[in-house]
């Protein structure tokens, strides 16, 4: 059984690893999910670390998650940015999973940038839109705040009310007309994965209440939120997810789908990260 503790001595060796490298004390953190890594062309690196050399960090396994954190600057302002994430549908915990969220707020990081492809369930949405969280539904079926609270992060019964900073949708929103890309806003349900639903399971989560879906984002914003930290979650939606008019589609897709969508979330992250420094 993992203690408070314990978790928090292998957190504060992860920082203590990162600030032996760099002098770097992040403002905000930003997660790059699959295929979008372009976020690292508006970084001014002044280190950059393979997870590998990060004691308790997880390695990712997945094609484009490459598995390194950079930090620098982007329009002026500190950050880390964690070039790729692990999965629960990886064998990983989701007290692994959260890690990464966890350590960038004790590097000093109170805002999270989460970027993430994902499945479209809206009809009036399709492949290649950009999507603003403004809320979720959690059915992974688990929570990372589950066992003892980390008291050092947050309360044990965190509110939820506002999971996404309706400012930072705001800007990420003026970001969008002023440069002319066309950003949704809905509500994410997250799931374990790895497969791909079927047309009832997309019909369901259609009709409580979702837009989009994916396999990653939940369990990092519960644990940002419960840190203190304001979260912006812009996704991309990679395949339509329709049940009457579903058809098969592959990673390769997928991927392609999300790097195309790249420069765009990389210019709305970089935007909204420069407001900082006003």
């Amino acid at each position: 059984m993992t203690t408070t503790t314990g978790a928090m001595g292998a957190l504060h060796d992860a920082v203590d690893s990162i600030r032996r490298k760099t002098e770097i004390r992040p403002r905000a953190a930003v997660v790059l999910g699959t295929g979008l890594g372009d976020v690292t062309d508006f970084t001014e690196a002044e280190a950059t670390i393979p997870y590998q050399e990060i004691p308790g960090f997880p390695i990712p396994s997945v094609q484009t998650h490459h598995g390194r954190l950079v930090l620098g600057r982007m329009e002026g302002v500190p950050v880390a940015v964690f070039h790729g994430r692990a999965h629960r549908y990886e064998g990983r915990s989701v007290t692994d999973v959260v890690f990464p969220v966890r350590v960038a707020r004790l590097l000093g990081a109170d805002i999270l940038v989460e970027t993430a492809a994902c499945g479209g369930m809206n009809p009036l949405w399709g492949p290649g839109d950009v999507v603003a969280l403004d809320d979720h539904i959690n059915l992974t079926g688990e929570n990372p705040l589950t066992g003892p609270n980390l008291d050092d992060f947050g309360p044990r019964f965190p509110d939820m009310s506002e999971p996404y900073d309706r400012e930072l949708q705001g800007w990420a929103i003026e970001a969008a007309l002023s440069r002319g890309i066309p950003l949704r806003r809905g509500v994410y349900v997250g799931v374990t994965g790895p497969n791909l639903e079927t047309r009832a399971e997309y019909r369901m989560l259609r009709t409580i209440g979702a837009d989009v879906v994916g396999m990653s984002t939940v369990p990092e914003v519960i644990a940002a939120r419960h840190a203190g930290m304001r979260v912006l979650a812009l996704c991309v939606i990679t395949d339509q997810c329709l049940p009457d008019a579903l058809e098969p589609t592959n990673m390769e897709s997928i991927i392609r789908t999300a790097r195309d969508a790249g420069p765009a979330v990389a210019t709305l992250i970089r935007d909204v990260i420069g407001r900082l420094a006003d």
